[in-house]
Parts: structure tokens; C-alpha cells; sequence
């Protein structure tokens, strides 16, 4: 775990030259998929593994927090009401994946004795990132309402990978999150507007401005911020360059460079019991 940036090894930067690139190279720049070049398997092994494992593992799925379809949290209880609680938010550039296609992840902290909630969000183009951001906050009320009902009422590590490592930027501020730790982030947008994944957002300044965790004013938890030393470099630098934000404004949390791993292997330091963003999770709570 690296928490000195002066010492981070900063790759190029497309972004330096962006306006030479065309909207393929832009693209190109936040393409997950085609940077990893096994990417297929991986997410099918991903899949098939959070399928098996929600339908045998303790919980309760389904349960509705909003109006919209996507609106739903499964929770996995620990053995214990009063157990820390991870809080997994997916990714999918905000416009694909589920919450079902990530259970694979409960059995990293479950492990440990934690429960575990994985809530579902609305996806673009049906609605904005507006919106979607809005969502996160209100499966919190929820859990914050309703989750010692199910078994879980210790303290919330909010985490979240890709997208979802944003949505958590976004909702570090909740009262219900004790900490945070985001993976593989996209914390300033403005680039992602000149990219192919702008034509189902269809990001307004306003939101650039407002949505833009690198905007923002920082939140004064902890948030522990983690990237794999083989991700795009747009990714990676976003991870640096919020460390850096945050440490300025003297805000607790640890940049995690994770060693090897892509933007899809590096779940797996989620996944494994033994894995390092399991160990940085449970040190959130010292």
C-alpha cells in the first residue's frame, strides 16, 4: 500500500494531447474491454461464479429501496447483526451490468464475518447520471432504515469498482458510511464527454461540474483509493490525481497501487479472503 504519491510511477497521459486525438483515440483511452484482451473470460467466469454463489449463500435478494426497476439491494448477512458491512456498488460505465453479476465478491469479507449488500442502480440512457448518482445515496437510507431488520447494523465500508468506485466518491459524505474504498475509478468526467460512452450519458456541463469527484470539495472520511499497475492510464492517473486532492486537503486514506493486476484481475484483491483490498477494507475500521 502506497500512500506517498511523489514516489508513483505516473503513466503518460492521453488527456495532455487530447485535443490532437480523434473520438476513436478519445474512446480508445477508456476502453476496459479492448485493453484487456481476455476481458470475455474473465467477465464470463465472473458471471457464472456470482450465479452459483447467489443462489446458495445466506441472504435476501430482491428487496426494493426506489421506484425504478433497478432499484433493489441483496444483502448477505453475517453471522453477527452488529458485523462491519461492505457496500458494493458495480461498475459499468454507468450503463451496463447488474448487481447479480457481483456476488462472486461477498466471500472475500464474508470470510472475515461481514455481511454483505450489493444494491442495484438505474443505468443510462433511461435515465442521467443525475440520477443515477441520486440513487446510491437513498439505498443507504434504506439500509440505514431497514438493514438491522435483515441482520445488519455494524459499520458501513462503502466500496465500489469502476463506475461504481465514483458512485462512491459521490456518496462518501452519507452519515450511514463510516469509510471508503473506491477501485478503478473515473473521477473527472469532462473527458468521458468527448468519448463514445458520452451517447447514452449525454453529460451536460452542469453534471461535469457538479458530478466530477476532482471538482468537488473533499469529504473529510476516509476513502482509500485503488487502481492495478496494468489499467489505462486515464484510470490510473484519476486515482493518483484524487490521492492527491484529498491529501492536500489533509482528508484521511491510502492510494493502493495493486501489483499486476488489470482493470477486470483486480477484483480478484476483493474477492479472495486473503486478497489486499480485503485486508485494506478491514483495516478502514482501525
Amino acid at each position: 500500500m502506497v500512500n506517498n504519491t511523489s514516489s508513483t510511477h505516473r503513466p503518460f497521459d492521453p488527456r495532455s494531447k487530447w485535443a490532437e486525438l480523434s473520438q476513436a483515440e478519445r474512446s480508445a483511452a477508456y476502453d476496459n474491454n479492448a485493453a484487456v484482451k481476455n476481458s470475455p473470460a474473465l467477465i464470463a467466469e465472473r458471471n457464472e461464479a456470482s450465479s452459483r454463489l447467489r443462489g446458495t449463500l445466506k441472504s435476501h435478494l430482491d428487496l426494493r429501496y426506489g421506484e425504478r426497476a433497478n432499484n433493489k439491494l441483496d444483502l448477505y448477512p453475517a453471522a453477527k447483526p452488529d458485523a462491519p458491512c461492505l457496500v458494493f456498488v458495480h461498475g459499468g460505465y454507468w450503463q451496463r451490468n447488474s448487481r447479480e453479476l457481483f456476488a462472486m465478491l461477498v466471500e472475500g469479507v464474508a470470510a472475515h464475518g461481514w455481511s454483505v449488500a450489493i444494491p442495484g442502480y438505474s443505468l443510462a440512457p433511461e435515465v442521467s447520471l443525475t440520477d443515477i448518482v441520486a440513487e446510491i445515496p437513498r439505498a443507504l437510507d434504506w439500509l440505514a432504515a431497514h438493514g438491522a431488520s435483515y441482520g445488519i447494523g455494524g459499520p458501513v465500508v462503502l466500496s465500489g469498482w469502476s463506475a461504481g468506485a465514483h458512485l462512491v466518491a459521490m456518496a462518501l459524505d452519507h452519515p450511514r458510511v463510516h469509510a471508503g474504498l473506491a477501485i478503478s475509478g473515473v473521477y473527472d468526467l469532462a473527458p468521458i464527454r468527448d468519448t463514445g460512452l458520452n451517447s447514452a450519458l449525454k453529460l451536460t456541463d452542469e453534471e461535469i461540474a457538479k458530478l466530477s469527484p476532482l471538482r468537488l470539495p473533499v469529504t473529510q472520511k476516509r476513502l482509500d483509493i485503488a487502481y492495478g499497475s496494468n489499467e489505462l492510464p486515464a484510470l490510473v492517473l484519476d486515482s493518483i490525481n484524487l490521492h492527491e486532492k484529498r491529501a492536500a486537503a489533509q482528508a484521511p486514506g491510502k492510494l493502493i497501487p495493486v501489483a499486476g493486476a488489470d482493470h477486470f484481475t483486480i477484483l480478484e484483491a476483493l474477492r479472495r479472503p486473503d486478497g489486499v483490498l480485503v485486508e485494506a477494507a478491514r483495516r478502514l475500521l482501525d
